[in-house]
């Protein structure tokens, strides 16, 4: 672990941004250019004293997840981001493999969008970053680890938790989207990659995943238009936009509503009352 480089980078890279690139008011009184250290700390979930340590170069080794964090909250490159693990003693994020790396310019759409559901998933179902009406609807998932990670692999290992966003007369459809999205993965990626790793493990659990898998089914599938449930406000209808990365690892997702309708009604009010009221148990 390089402690002078880290702390060196992590204060030019902070010092950089301007509230605005990562979606916070500019406030008053901001006697110093950038960010504040506690402003970054709280984009990355971490304490503002961790952080503070590790621009002072006595901070300890940080995780890898804990590196990935810093990553989205500093709005990293993927070549920033490797450099980073690097300067950190880790070796850098597979690239083709799916790590935690966001793309930045996916982030900076999903910055701006405060008032509707985005989220942005990994090419394996991973829930990356979620914005807080996402968090609303869906449930916090920060806290999963591993193949939990993924949606795809909850919906075949977890369905009485994570169908019930879905009516039941979509769930068919809904298991056929997530496989074909799988084999998109895994066609890009190769057998020996994560993808061909998850759909292994999918294979041995499911044997609903299984008869779904052998039809060979490719694709992103993303519907227009659907309808998701919650326990408190009940059926949404939401239109759904895709918004891919070049390399089609990572996609944001954004629901909305027409205005006026009672669709746009429940989407406001999810976003007022956020995850204090509504979310489901984990």
């Amino acid at each position: 672990m390089n402690r002078d480089d880290l702390a060196d980078f992590l204060v030019r890279r902070r010092t950089g941004l301007r509230p605005a690139d990562v979606g916070l008011p500019a406030g008053q009184r901001r006697r110093t250019a950038g960010l504040r250290r506690e402003e970054v700390a709280q984009l990355a979930a971490m304490s503002t004293d961790y952080y503070t340590r590790l621009e002072q170069r006595r901070g300890p080794q940080p995780s890898t997840q804990m590196l990935a964090s810093l990553a989205r909250a500093l709005r990293l490159t993927a070549d920033e981001c490797a450099y980073l693990y690097r300067l950190a003693g880790h070796d850098a994020p597979d690239r083709v493999g799916g790590g935690d790396h966001v793309a930045p310019a996916l982030l900076r759409v999903l910055d701006r969008l405060t008032d509707t559901p985005a989220l942005i998933l990994s090419a394996l179902g991973e829930t990356l970053v979620q914005n807080d009406p996402a968090r609303a609807l869906f449930g916090d998932v920060s806290h999963l680890s591993g193949w939990e990670r993924s949606g795809i692999y909850r919906w075949f290992t977890h369905p009485e938790q994570e169908r019930a966003h879905y009516p039941a007369g979509d769930h068919d459809r809904q298991s056929r989207a997530q496989v074909a999205s799988l084999r998109a993965a895994y066609g890009s990626m190769g057998p020996a990659s994560r993808a061909g790793e998850l759909a292994r493990v999918l294979t041995r659990t499911s044997p609903e995943f299984a008869e779904l898998w052998a039809a060979h089914e490719v694709g992103h599938r993303f519907s227009d238009h659907k309808v998701l449930l919650h326990p408190a406000i009940g059926p949404i209808e939401v239109d759904c936009q895709a918004l891919f990365t070049e390399d089609e690892s990572q996609v944001l997702l954004v629901l909305t509503a027409p205005p006026g309708t009672d669709a746009a009604s429940r989407l406001a009010l999810l976003a007022v009352l956020g995850t204090q009221a509504f979310a489901p148990e984990p």
